[in-house]
Parts: C-alpha cells; sequence; structure tokens
C-alpha cells in the first residue's frame, strides 16, 4: 500500500489566486487519497503554518474541503510556526527534526523511513 505526505508550504497572506490554488490543491489532492482509502497525511510547514487558522474560517471557500481531510492533518511544524507566528489552531505541533536554532520541524528523512512520498504545493 503506498502512502503519501502531502507538505504545503504556500503563504497565505500573499492573498494571491496562486496560493489559494496551492493549498486547495494540495486538500483535493489529500481528498482524493483518502477517497481511495490510500494512506495520507497533511503537514503545514514554512509559511504554510498559518493556513490552518485561516482554513478554519466557515467563511473561507477551502473551508468544506478542509473539514472533508481534517482527520488526514498530521500537524504544522513546530519551529516554522514560531518563526513565521502561526497560531497552530489547535493541531499538533510536529518537531521530529532537531534543526539548530530552532524547536524542531518535520524530518523528510523520517516520513521516507515510514515509506511515504512527499508531495509539496
Amino acid at each position: 500500500m503506498s502512502k503519501t505526505a502531502i507538505v504545503v508550504l504556500s503563504e497565505p497572506k500573499a492573498g494571491s489566486e496562486e496560493a489559494l490554488g496551492r493549498v486547495f490543491n494540495a486538500m483535493a489532492a489529500a481528498y482524493d487519497f483518502k477517497q481511495a482509502k490510500k494512506e495520507v497525511k497533511v503537514l503545514f510547514q514554512g509559511a504554510g503554518t498559518r493556513w490552518p487558522k485561516v482554513l478554519q474560517k466557515t467563511d473561507h471557500p477551502g473551508n468544506a474541503l478542509y473539514k472533508a481531510i481534517e482527520d488526514t492533518i498530521e500537524g504544522v511544524s513546530c519551529g516554522c510556526a514560531e518563526v513565521f507566528g502561526a497560531d497552530p489552531s489547535g493541531l499538533d505541533l510536529i518537531k521530529d527534526n532537531s534543526v539548530p536554532g530552532t524547536t524542531g520541524l518535520p524530518s523528510f528523512v523520517k516520513l521516507q523511513k515510514e515509506g511515504y512520498s512527499v508531495i509539496t504545493f
């Protein structure tokens, strides 16, 4: 069985259609894998750690899709949330990769060892 980790890096503060398109397509991919009963997890990293707070707003156009894939969300990068001033919005903080000068980030090596293919948006 294939396993996929989807990492959202796009910046919601940019307010661009491209940023919205990236997060929307990341969530759509997670939904696709979920519907196909494939193992999938979503991680928010970098400036992407700002997305959960935005997507949790019921009037956001991506809210319904966010709710549909919420159970696939692994969490947000702890170190990135701190650097970018993001509110983790109740999600788990991931700190598997002890990067010097940070509280930790997700580990791509760990994901790879666990058999995940990584897709970034």
